[in-house]
């Protein structure tokens, strides 16, 4: 039904087409799209020309006046980044907060990472987080835009944009199976079959499954994705493409919060890496549906206008399970581990998302100078329902625990029939918006651009009145000089909006999130333009960050919920920089380096890992070139949390408590060997001096990041 859903609409677009198009035998598919470049380049190694997230002017990464990480096709298959965590964990400047192991947040140059999209169309994350595996097997390339994107966003932080670009048909026939075998009975198997079905017709299906256990206990994941797209050439200058995925996360022994990190007399507790705070029952299924159709047309030699839809529908269905201090003066007894209580709950969570773009951008000749331009309009709505219950009256839903060295899991599944209470919540978005770059010279580019954002939320959630109404224009200018054909100075300015979600300890929702954001930097092609060398300063400032303030019970439904404040005043600035490409011959490589201070608010700036080093590399030998070897490594500077005060019934009462996570890196290796033309095996071994730390401070909570770990997969292409 969906897919006929997504196969309508194609139809309606194309009988809005000339009829007599058709009687004129249009040109082959790859002729129109080579002229539309609706698919742009084709990437290869791990430098990439262009990011299709930046800008809607066509511009290669080295005329974008902004930072912009690519995590390359080649790179995501060489050390085996199969989700979107593993993918941002390798990209310049970005921290995954692993809080939880399926609820996951993102920061970025000390900001709040939400704005995440695919194909340059997507909303703020529902609450700042994922939810379930992201599997990255339908996506050519990840893209991250790095600071505000003013233009191809409007609304959200300074952090950064996210853009997923899904694989698109290709015009030579390729057909590949990929299986691997990994640690803790991990197994994936991967089919992508693509190629013309006529001259006017290409199509692409991948298909991929994802199932295995984990070093947690009583943590198993399954993952399932079915992908297909197709081209059709409409007329000598009209392409349509029309595509559905289906995207289904399933995980047993999840948790909801994570481990207690102190003693109520201060001292880190030290777990195993294996432990797990969730019940034997405990379970999140996350189902996602998403179409889309694209078409594009030609209207002049210098102007194209494309029209896009997605179309998104969310269904998650969990049994939670938590755990928190019975005594937060007390804490966890120091000799016996107890102290805790559990805490159940059912959470079911609906969203529908619909989201339209049109744009035209093309070209004019003035004053001695090409200059290009772009204008467009956005519709994008977010609807969706949640609800959560619990069990206050069998004495399961809040049962005692034991020392959690001792837990298993084993606790009664509560009767989740009471504090039923819920949100159902409406989020509209239009937005008008315009940039165009101006030649000054030959060397010489001015970007100036705005977008008007109005952004309405209606609704109710967990007994308290959601509803906003909020617009703004958002300013963009940018400045590119040449200096010569290798080198690229530049510089931009944009603001940042967004209206938040979060709530007060009077469960109000605090007010629109606020900020500025300017860059300088450099680009410069190396290596006979086989890599881009980028380098920027960035500024931000920001008001009215959403920061944890505790837990504050909800005069709605009696149950302890996050709060948070507004911080003002917080800023960020510091320099990025990276390599992208082929270093010397056979060596691709990807290397950054990150070095920000945050100013304004001294949680935040304990929690943000403000130094970043990231690298992954491969050598392929000039003289056995079936053999490929590589290595990544990602560092980053110590965190800390301030926790509380020790309580007056130990001898050091009064003593601040603060968790802290020293510097750490993670080295992983890799090898492949091109059995044959159409066969390949590759190793991966990740966090091989098996290295124990904590995934993240985000929260007070936190759990241990996965020890030494092993994969073999083995590729047939033919």
């Amino acid at each position: 039904m969906k897919i006929q859903k997504s196969l309508i609409a194609a139809s309606v677009l194309a009988a809005l087409t000339s009829t007599t198009a058709f009687a004129e035998e249009p040109q082959k598919t790859d002729d129109v799209i080579e002229r539309l470049k609706i698919t742009g380049e084709k990437q290869e190694g791990y430098k990439a020309s262009s990011a299709e997230g930046a800008t809607k002017l066509g511009l290669s990464l080295k005329e974008t006046p902004q930072a912009v990480t690519v995590i390359t096709q080649q790179q995501m298959k060489d050390f085996g980044l199969d989700d979107i965590n593993s993918v941002l964990d390798s990209a310049a400047a970005v921290n995954v907060e692993n809080v939880e192991t399926d609820r996951v947040y993102y920061t970025s140059r000390g900001f709040e990472l939400n704005n995440f999209q695919v194909d340059g169309l997507g909303l703020p994350l529902i609450n700042s987080n994922t939810h379930g595996r992201i599997d990255t097997a339908l996506y050519e390339r990840v893209e991250v835009i790095h600071g505000a994107n003013g233009i191809m966003t409007g609304v959200g932080s300074p952090a950064a944009t996210v853009n997923m670009v899904r694989k698109r048909p290709t015009s030579e026939t390729q057909v590949s199976i990929e299986g691997s075998l990994a640690s803790w009975s991990n197994k994936r198997l991967e089919v992508d079959a693509s190629g013309k079905l006529t001259d006017r017709i290409r199509a692409r299906f991948v298909a991929a499954a994802d199932n295995g256990e984990s070093y947690l206990d009583r943590y198993e994941s399954d993952t399932k994705i079915f992908y297909g797209v197709v081209d059709f050439t409409l007329t000598d200058n009209t392409i349509l493409t029309v595509g559905h995925s289906e995207h289904k996360s399933q995980a047993d022994g999840n948790m909801w919060g994570a481990l207690t990190l102190y003693y109520g007399d201060g001292t880190p507790t030290n777990f195993d890496e294996s432990t797990n705070i969730a019940a034997d029952w405990s379970h999140w299924d996350v189902s996602e549906s998403r179409s889309f159709v694209d078409v594009e047309t030609a209207l002049s030699e210098n102007w194209n206008l494309r029209a896009a839809y997605n179309r998104v529908r969310t269904d998650e269905d969990s049994l939670l399970f938590y755990t928190y201090l019975a005594d937060a003066e007390v804490g966890l007894d120091p000799e016996t581990g107890l102290g805790l209580v559990g805490y159940g709950s059912e959470y079911d969570l609906d969203d529908k998302q619909d989201m339209f773009d049109v744009y035209a951008n093309g070209s004019f000749e003035a004053w001695g100078q090409l200059h290009e331009v772009v204008v467009g309009a956005n519709y994008s709505r977010l609807d969706y329902t949640d609800s959560s219950l619990y069990d206050f009256h069998t004495g399961n839903g809040f049962p005692a625990m034991p020392s959690l060295k001792d837990w298993d899991g084993n606790t009664p599944l509560p009767e989740f029939t009471d504090g039923q209470d819920g949100s159902v919540i409406d989020n509209t978005q239009k937005a008008v918006y315009a940039q165009a770059r101006f030649s000054l010279s030959n060397n010489f580019k001015v970007l100036v651009g705005g977008r008007y954002n109005d952004f309405t939320t209606d609704g109710i959630g967990y007994g308290v009145d959601q509803s906003r109404d909020d617009a703004q224009f958002i300013p963009y200018f940018g400045v590119t000089y040449a200096i010569n054909d290798a080198l690229t100075t530049y510089a931009s300015y944009t603001e940042t909006f967004l209206a938040q979600t979060e709530q007060n300890r009077n469960f109000e929702r605090l007010d629109p999130l606020t900020g500025k954001n300017s860059e300088v930097g450099f680009k410069a092609d190396l290596f006979d333009e086989k890599a881009l060398l980028s380098a920027s300063y960035f500024h931000i400032e920001q008001d009215n960050l959403a920061v944890s303030d505790g837990e504050a019970e909800n005069p709605s439904t009696g149950v302890p919920e996050p709060v948070y404040r507004a911080a003002e005043g917080i800023s960020s600035q510091g320099i990025e920089i990276e390599l992208a490409g082929e270093i010397i011959q056979g060596l691709q490589g990807q290397v950054s380096a990150t070095a920000f201070s945050v100013d304004g608010d001294q949680q935040v700036e304990d929690y943000t890992a403000e130094k970043l080093f990231r690298t992954s590399l491969t050598y392929q030998f000039q003289n056995l070139p079936e053999l490929k070897v590589g290595a990544t490594y990602q560092w980053k500077d110590e965190t800390s949390r301030v926790q509380g005060t020790v309580g007056p019934m130990y001898d050091n009462a009064g003593e601040t408590i603060i968790t802290r996570q020293p510097a750490y890196g993670l080295l992983g290796l890799m090898a492949s060997w091109q059995v044959t033309d159409a066969l390949s095996v590759r190793v991966n071994g990740y966090n091989v001096t098996d290295e124990k730390y904590l995934n993240s401070l985000y929260w007070a909570q936190g759990f241990y990041g996965a020890p030494a770990n092993y994969s073999a997969t083995v590729s047939y292409q033919f």
